[in-house]
């Protein structure tokens, strides 16, 4: 008889536990095992949340290397079937060897479900894309939350938790009562009593032409400005003109600060408006959640479970499939808030993201580049920028790490055919093929690789929480960022009053909808302590070498943390969204 050691390994995450007995199987390069029940002096208690189950386990004969084991859990007679999250299972052989092989996803039947061995080959699990709208990003095709792959769906913390409607958060800031409330506001005290709690040129051009909404049935407005800032002597940044249509006409003046205060307010607001539905939809939207919905789809149908790329991305999935679905049926639907309330919402939204699509460009989303094309590397004060930047390249550093661990020459990625898959999948579904954006149809160097990757997991992690986690607090005063706006444009100067201010900005039930969507989209799970940025809850690396790298990641991580925390006892207003420790490792709200 040949004896092996076989270690399960339950995960520690909610609802991972399961009462029904486990079934294991070891197949090697010379032969197979018996299927076995995996039963032990634990009992009912081997496979409960965050167990280690150690048996021996005998074969008649030397199995040879083990490549894969089989695991099938079968329901008890008085207990129904229930649904397990192992993590990963440790065979050691009479040789000594360790072989790991990982798990991380829900079995929930009672089929039989096979997992290779960490460094070998493997068959990835096809996803099917799907196209919500012709002209942007393609995204998973799913018929809901329950049929997404089981290791990326919410975890039971996180379903329990967040139901994606803004009742959640019309009832926190105690707004409810306004939701139904379609007047216009009668005085800018009003807002403030309910939401107390070198030259550059900005260009809104996308929003040119584009259809504003019907809200409450009535014509919405949304104008496509040109923004002139300068930098004073005390280092601040500073609107000098503003006019708010695309093309110089009569009808079309030029704000400036010297002109009377409503006319320079109403132009600011209007400017804030524009800025509201470009951020939304192309900085937020499109930028990171659907780039990162792609990223994944094609991680999942594409790379197996062994692979080292696989390994590296895939805590940076986590939850993005799911957010996403909810996005599109609760914000972008038909009856969605943001479709209903937004003046870009509906077919302006639509127009827009098919024009911030066709102007991404590879180079836009990588940020050494994208800050100097932007020539914004002199900015005062641009915390965005330099925290960042120090971001950037601590990921950078551990994904050349990691990927050049595995891969020793250009040949190596050239000829890894899964990962050439991979990056055309990206190509075709979330750029459209579009030659003109820059992003490689295939991979043909190490250091391509290490890019790109690390430009995913940039986007996924410290732009989204970039771009999403502030949202609150800057849109919360609504006049900073007015979803919509209720009447046209001042056409001439010296005719804004307060008045035509407050018709103008949208109306209550408007602005409570869309405070309420952004105090939701800033909430951070109660689940987040388990993923800040570099924080792996699951081991899918079993090799020493990667292992350390993502030991020594942390603690480059943890001292950006402390410097950034550093710099902010000195500011007025701290910069906190690119705090590594704040920063979450995907797309998952």
């Amino acid at each position: 008889m040949v004896d092996y050691e076989v270690t399960v390994y339950t995960a520690n995450r909610t609802a991972a536990t399961t009462f029904n007995n486990v079934f294991i199987k070891l197949v090697g390069t010379s032969g197979e095992s018996e299927r076995k029940w995996l039963f032990n002096l634990k009992g009912a208690s081997a496979f409960v949340r965050g167990a280690v189950s150690l048996r021996d386990f005998s074969s008649p004969t030397s199995l040879g290397k083990l490549v894969l084991v089989e695991l099938d859990k079968q329901p008890l007679l008085l207990f129904p079937e229930d649904s397990w999250f192992p993590a990963k299972v440790e065979v050691k052989s009479p040789d000594g060897d360790i072989y790991n092989f990982p798990v991380y996803r829900w079995i929930s039947d009672s089929k039989v479900h096979r997992f290779r061995e960490g460094t070998g080959p493997s068959n990835s699990r096809r996803q099917d894309w799907d196209v919500y709208v012709e002209g942007i990003p393609h995204c998973i095709k799913t018929d809901g939350p329950s049929s997404l792959p089981p290791e990326v769906r919410f975890s039971f913390t996180k379903q329990t938790e967040f139901i994606f409607t803004t009742s959640t958060g019309l009832a926190e800031l105690k707004l409810k009562g306004l939701v139904d409330n379609k007047t216009n506001w009668t005085n800018i005290d009003d807002i403030d009593r309910v939401f107390c709690c070198n030259i550059f040129l900005c260009d809104y051009k996308r929003m040119d032409g584009v259809k504003a909404n019907t809200i409450n049935d009535e014509k919405q407005y949304l104008m496509a400005p040109l923004v002139l800032l300068h930098k004073t002597p005390d280092d601040k940044l500073m609107p000098i003109a503003i006019q708010l249509k695309q093309k110089p006409a009569e009808d079309n003046p030029i704000f400036l600060p010297s002109d009377s205060e409503y006319d320079w307010l109403m132009a600011k607001i209007f400017v804030r408006s524009a800025d509201f539905s470009e951020h939304q939809l192309n900085v937020h939207l499109l930028r990171t959640h659907l780039l990162a919905e792609v990223f994944a789809v094609s991680l999942l149908r594409n790379v197996p479970m062994v692979h080292p790329l696989h390994k590296l991305l895939i805590p940076h999935t986590r939850y993005t499939l799911q957010i996403n679905f909810l996005a599109r049926n609760a914000l972008i639907s038909e009856e969605g808030v943001f479709t209903k309330f937004s003046a870009s919402g509906g077919e302006g939204m639509i127009t827009i993201l098919r024009r911030s699509l066709s102007s991404v460009t590879y180079s836009s989303l990588c940020v050494p580049e994208d800050i100097a094309e932007r020539g914004v590397k002199d900015v005062p004060n641009f915390y965005y920028r330099d925290d960042a930047l120090r971001l950037w390249d601590t990921i950078n550093r551990f994904v050349r790490g990691i990927l050049t661990y595995y891969y020793k020459t250009d040949a190596e990625v050239q000829q890894d055919s899964e990962l050439q898959k991979w990056i055309l999948d990206i190509f075709e579904h979330g750029f459209l093929s579009q030659p003109r954006s820059g992003i490689p149809q295939k991979l043909t160097t190490v250091d391509e690789l290490i890019k790109f990757v690390t430009m995913v997991i940039f986007t996924g992690s410290a732009q989204h929480a970039a771009v999403n986690s502030g949202q609150f607090d800057f849109g919360s005063w609504m006049p900073n960022t007015p979803i919509s706006l209720q009447l046209p444009p001042p056409t001439k100067k010296g005719e804004a009053t307060e008045e035509t201010m407050l018709k103008t900005l949208p109306d209550v039930n408007t602005t409570v909808q869309g405070m309420a969507t952004l105090w939701l989209l800033s909430q951070q799970s109660s689940d987040f302590v388990s993923a800040p940025l570099g924080q792996y809850s699951e081991d899918h690396f079993s090799e020493e070498t990667p292992r350390q790298m993502i030991a020594n990641f942390q603690k480059e991580l943890a001292a950006l943390s402390a410097a950034i925390k550093e710099r902010n006892k000195t500011l007025e207003v701290p910069y906190t969204f690119l705090d590594p420790e704040e920063v979450e490792n995907s797309v998952a709200i």
